[in-house]
């Protein structure tokens, strides 16, 4: 083989991992995409390291390419939403990996698909869905929906687990004699004989304690939890503990969302944790209005259509589940 049919030989193989995954992507920014998808995704990543970066850098460039056709204006002066031609894609896509000189983990625009992250977790919960799980000395967790989990190894004696996103209860047994740590947003959760609800957004992580004793440790910072009380942490420091309604805040555990007197644009934050697509608030002055309500996780569209009573809102439903509320 001469020179020049080495080098497309080469250009081709290299090329291979990042056209496959920029196809991945594609199938799930369509909307489209099943559970036998992240399971084939996860089986196609496990033969190549090469294939999960491939992953990131294909989600970063749909979220930069994507963006930019996002929003093309009529004539009129209106905006109407378009997807990005799979040939736009895969051109420009190309273009951003090869400028890139690092991989990171990119979260996916709007949340559409998981995260290389979270594909790659021990344990994960899909959208919807509630999940059981049983951890070293019979430590409990019940993991709820968009919910990745990673097994880390332990320090001291003590058992270690890091909540990659979502949110979780977790339970540790009253005869156990060691401690159980959660990482969760560069903060640590340490608990014994205790059970508490973490829930990690991105840019924060709220703790809540609902029996026993938890301890919340972030750089300097160091504060328990007794029953009933809550405290939210994230890069700007850890803030004041406060009383919290255990009930509400675990009620998704029995299938329920509840919503007492909270923003809508809080409730809509909620709702899309529950719901494939994204629904997207238009309308600042709706996002400030205080919603109350009960609702199935089942039932989770059903809370759009009673804000859209009640406010007399305006719904646009999009290809790929996406709606805006304005």
């Amino acid at each position: 083989m001469d020179a020049m049919a080495k080098a497309e030989d080469t250009s081709r193989q290299t090329d291979l991992p990042d056209r496959d995954a920029y196809d991945w992507v594609a199938r799930f920014a369509s909307g489209d995409a099943s559970q036998k998808d992240i399971d084939d995704l996860k089986r196609w990543a496990a033969r190549d390291p090469a294939h999960a970066e491939a992953f990131d850098r294909a989600s970063r460039a749909w979220q930069t390419i994507g963006t930019a056709a996002s929003e093309t204006p009529h004539p009129a002066g209106a905006m109407r939403v378009v997807r990005p031609s799979r040939r736009l894609f895969i051109g420009g896509a190309l273009a951003a990996s090869a400028a890139a000189a690092t991989v990171v983990a990119v979260r996916p625009p709007l949340d559409l698909w998981p995260s290389w992250s979270e594909l790659a977790a021990d344990y994960r919960t899909d959208i919807g869905e509630r999940r059981q799980i049983k951890l070293f000395d019979n430590i409990a967790v019940d993991m709820n929906t968009r919910t990745s989990i990673a097994m880390l190894s332990s320090k001291s004696g003590d058992d270690r687990i890091e909540l990659l996103t979502g949110e979780a209860v977790v339970a540790t047994p009253l005869q156990s004699s060691s401690a159980l740590t959660v990482v969760a947003g560069g903060g640590h959760i340490v608990a014994r004989r205790a059970r508490f609800n973490v829930r990690r957004d991105p840019a924060s992580v709220c703790v809540t304690c609902i029996d026993g004793e938890t301890t919340i440790e972030r750089n300097s910072a160091r504060q328990i939890l007794t029953a009933g009380q809550q405290i939210v942490y994230s890069d700007q420091g850890v803030g004041v503990t406060s009383a919290a309604d255990t009930g509400t805040v675990t009620a998704w555990q029995g299938g329920l969302m509840i919503f007492k007197a909270m923003p809508v644009a809080d409730v809509v934050v909620e709702v899309n944790r529950y719901r494939r697509g994204r629904i997207i608030l238009t309308n600042a002055t709706l996002g400030r209005e205080r919603f109350s309500a009960r609702f199935r996780i089942e039932n989770v569209d059903q809370v759009v259509h009673q804000i859209e009573h009640i406010f007399n809102a305006r719904v646009t439903a999009l290809p790929g589940g996406i709606i805006l509320l304005g």
